[in-house]
């Protein structure tokens, strides 16, 4: 995934937004709260850091090409990095991004998760009862 794909698959997300932090990262938050980091910064491969369920997590820490994300996962958060080959297929990257944009929108206030209209309908809450799936790894 390059940097523009990444950039356009985070903007088709709701209500998200992009700023460019920390040395040059593209941060994507919904609302307030940070749901993707990637750098380019000269990688050959790019580093994109997001947040994971706690099974999730147990899964992909070990994983080729995947690690916890540094700084995050060193202070107990579950957050894992896709830095190398082989890592996620785009598609897989692209389901570990949805579900942390709904990990952490269901971590906003009921009220600010109305006002950003997320979470609201029937689907949803079913989804939300049995809590974000585990993207397929392979």
């Amino acid at each position: 995934m390059n940097v523009d794909d990444y950039n356009d698959y985070c903007r088709s997300l709701p209500a998200t937004h992009h700023v460019v932090q920390w040395g040059g990262s593209h941060v994507w938050k919904v609302g307030p709260k940070v749901f993707a980091i990637a750098g380019w910064n000269k990688a050959k491969y790019p580093g994109v850091t997001f947040k994971v369920s706690p099974m999730a997590y147990e899964i992909l820490r070990d994983a080729p090409g995947l690690r916890p994300a540094p700084y995050l996962a060193s202070r107990g958060m579950k957050w894992i990095q896709n830095y190398a080959e082989p890592g996620l297929s785009d598609d897989q990257l692209k389901e570990y991004l949805a579900d942390s944009h709904l990990i952490i929108s269901l971590g906003l206030t009921k009220k600010l998760q109305k006002e950003l209209a997320l979470n609201q309908d029937e689907e949803c809450r079913r989804h939300t009862k049995k809590g974000p799936h585990t993207a397929s790894l392979f």
